[in-house]
């Protein structure tokens, strides 16, 4: 569920709030591999703080725990939209993180490929071919003779001719 600048403000504290902001779009693409480290550490602590203090407020108001501020919980609607807050914070840090590590991948991959690629070409005509062994020979040679015929040439379309004066007998019935 998307939700504005102005009702993340209302739920996250100053220093909250400005770890949360440095996870959005443009900030987070900027950001260099050791703040994207060290944010997503930070990130992750505050989301684990509020997932603890919801729990047990949600305890509290179940009756299963004794209240451990000067007033018992009355609700953790806030504790939750925090922990909610600070949870989707870090989907898009460990996002960018998960897409920083595919570009990196791609580009060493493509790197290694190009480097094959000019290591085949310098070594191309240096590479020593094994000898070429045993090889066929020319085969049987043919006879200087008159290509066989089927039939005599005089006869050639007798049979066509017949099947043609066959069927017009047929027709004609």
């Amino acid at each position: 569920m998307a939700r504005s600048l102005k009702h993340e403000r209302r739920l996250l504290n100053a220093d909250e709030q400005s770890l949360v902001e440095k996870t959005h779009h443009p900030a987070l693409g900027q950001l260099p591999e050791p703040v994207l480290t060290e944010l997503r550490k930070l990130v992750r602590e505050r989301r684990d703080r509020a997932q603890t203090i919801a729990a047990r407020q949600r305890r509290e108001l179940r009756g299963k725990a004794a209240p451990q501020g000067v007033r018992a919980a009355t609700g953790n609607e806030g504790t939750r939209e925090k922990r909610d807050l600070l949870a989707a914070a870090l989907q898009r840090l460990n996002k960018e993180v998960s897409r920083r590590e595919a570009k990196a991948a791609r580009d060493d991959l493509i790197g290694s490929a190009k480097r094959a690629l000019e290591l085949r070409r310098t070594a191309g005509s240096n590479i020593p071919q094994p000898p070429s062994g045993r090889t066929a020979n020319e085969g049987i040679k043919p006879k200087d003779a008159p290509p066989y015929k089927l039939r005599n040439p005089a006869k050639l379309g007798a049979v066509s001719q017949h099947n043609k004066n066959m069927q017009a007998k047929r027709d004609s019935k």
